[in-house]
């Protein structure tokens, strides 16, 4: 594996694509829930991306299933994978997106502790992890006023999105710190989608979820994004990354993704514009380049 100390243009521009993909899912999965149920769109989305990266990984001839000492691991991060969905999209049922996001974003720092710990080469000084802060203010920013308005059952549904960033985070450190990490990113992706492909129908099915109700070219073209562009190739992108750079610095950068996904519903649909999306982009942007920074050089 190629063991890469920090991130390089490649890296940086491919990070802030997929944070600009992963933002504008948002849009895409409020748009197709008036036909689909969040959870049953879900387990459709990684259904679908199984088929299309399997289908990508034959072409180009990646082997999928010679034993490779990858099994336990890539059961564990499927586990982790359909857990982290499955707590999102259920605890939107008690909380705000605006409050489940400040949750979910714990992540990156859940990731640069068990990193710093569990990965060789892997470290943080002082100053990135300030950075790390800094990044994070952005997201509380962004949305923290929701934490103020009363809460009511919404506890229930924080809670729950904090279990899926350690679910997020836990998946990350699973692929660094296992054989996975030697893995093709296709075989590393497909454990995930596969394995949510059969346990996500099974929670929608507990929560009794309706599913699909009713296909509106808006709904199936949403769906369609999600298929192909979020779950296969963002995905893919993700998994190569994590395999080649530092996860630390890394998830520094997805600190943006709730940025992007307030832009999208701005420029996507309607939402207001005010001072709290520049301050956060700049408090994260400063993150982003704190963590990212080299070393001083020492005197000579």
């Amino acid at each position: 594996m190629n063991a890469r100390t920090h991130l390089d243009p490649l890296a940086i521009g491919l990070m802030v694509a997929l944070c600009a993909i992963w933002g504008i899912q948002q849009v895409a999965i409020k748009w197709a829930l008036p036909g689909i149920s969040p959870i049953t769109q879900s387990a459709l989305r990684s259904l679908g991306a199984t088929i299309l990266v399997g289908a990508w990984a034959a072409w180009r001839g990646v082997r999928l299933f010679e034993r490779d000492g990858t099994l336990a691991a890539g059961i564990a991060a499927a586990m982790l994978f359909a857990g982290e969905f499955a707590l999102i999209y259920w605890a939107l049922q008690f909380t705000t997106a605006s409050r489940g996001v400040i949750f979910l974003y714990t992540a990156p720092f859940m990731v640069s502790v068990g990193a710093v710990r569990l990965i060789p080469g892997e470290h943080l000084r002082p100053g990135q992890w300030a950075g790390l802060a800094c990044a994070f203010a952005g997201v509380l920013v962004l949305f923290g006023e929701n934490l103020l308005r009363p809460a009511g059952r919404a506890w229930i549904g924080d809670l729950m999105m904090l279990g899926a960033a350690v679910a997020w985070a836990a998946t990350t450190l699973v692929i660094k710190a296992t054989a996975l990490a030697r893995a093709a990113p296709e075989k590393t992706l497909l454990y995930q989608l596969a394995g949510s492909a059969v346990v996500l129908p099974l929670a929608a099915w507990a929560l009794d979820e309706p599913g699909v109700v009713r296909l509106t070219p808006a709904v199936v073209g949403s769906l369609a994004f999600q298929v192909c562009i979020v779950a296969s190739a963002s995905y893919l992108g993700w998994f190569w990354l994590v395999k080649h750079y530092p996860a630390t610095r890394l998830s520094a950068f997805s600190f943006m993704t709730p940025v992007f996904g307030v832009i999208a519903g701005v420029l996507l649909m309607g939402d207001p514009l005010n001072w709290a999306v520049f301050l956060a982009l700049a408090l994260v942007a400063a993150g982003i380049a704190a963590v990212n920074r080299p070393p001083p050089t020492p005197p000579r």
